[in-house]
């Protein structure tokens, strides 16, 4: 791994919840490439992290589009050689549903989302990471549970996937880390738990720093 490349870290998913506050808190060390769909939030986040004395690059593109991550994973070897962290933040929470009807386009995107482009991000960004670098994947214990089909059926092939490369990569790198967050006061968690205390629910910027400190 290159000097450069141990100040970037990647997060895919940037522009909201726990995907921006890791972006916030890695950027204190690291030069940050977000990745999201939404421009408008990864120019608020953007803003955030300069007015904090930090930098980053933004990469507005949809991660199920094979091509144009293909392109970001070459321009940042060209432009840095790799990257030291890469953090998966982005989901798709695909409405609370019972599986006898499920909804064929969330099915589907959930599917492209959470699975798919999981299973193209890995051999892209692996050799930008090299031996080296950490990856980190985020567990959420829905599998199974009631009307969480689309989700916690996607998420769980994620992280079975992602469990695959952490134990084929446990001897020479990179460090692949399946961390589960805990309830966190986002979006995604309002859609499955409307009207919860959310005073009572960790903010996203604490569970960053408590899962950052895994990295060692």
């Amino acid at each position: 791994m290159t000097d450069k490349a141990q100040t970037v870290a990647l997060i895919t998913g940037a522009s909201r919840g726990l995907g921006a506050a890791l972006a916030e808190e890695l950027a204190a060390a690291h030069h940050v490439v977000a990745v999201a769909r939404t421009t408008g939030a990864l120019e608020e986040l953007d803003d955030r992290i300069q007015a904090a004395g930090h930098s980053a690059t933004l990469a507005p593109m949809d991660i199920t589009n094979p091509d144009a991550m293909a392109q970001l994973c070459r321009s940042i070897h060209d432009r840095w050689g790799g990257i030291a962290i890469w953090a998966h933040t982005a989901v798709h929470a695909a409405p609370l549903s019972p599986a006898m009807s499920l909804d064929a386009r969330d099915w589907d995107k959930s599917v492209a989302t959470n699975v798919t482009a999981t299973g193209h991000l890995i051999p892209y960004i692996a050799p930008l990471l090299g031996e080296a670098g950490h990856a980190m994947f985020f567990e959420d214990f829905k599998a199974g549970e009631k009307f969480a089909g689309a989700y916690g059926a996607t998420k769980a092939a994620q992280i079975a996937l992602a469990r695959s490369w952490q134990a084929e990569s446990a001897r020479h790198g990179p460090k692949v880390h399946i961390v589960s967050p805990g309830p966190m006061a986002t979006a995604t968690r309002a859609r499955f738990y409307p009207g919860e205390d959310r005073e009572a629910l960790a903010s996203p910027r604490d569970a960053a720093r408590r899962l950052i400190g895994l990295l060692g």
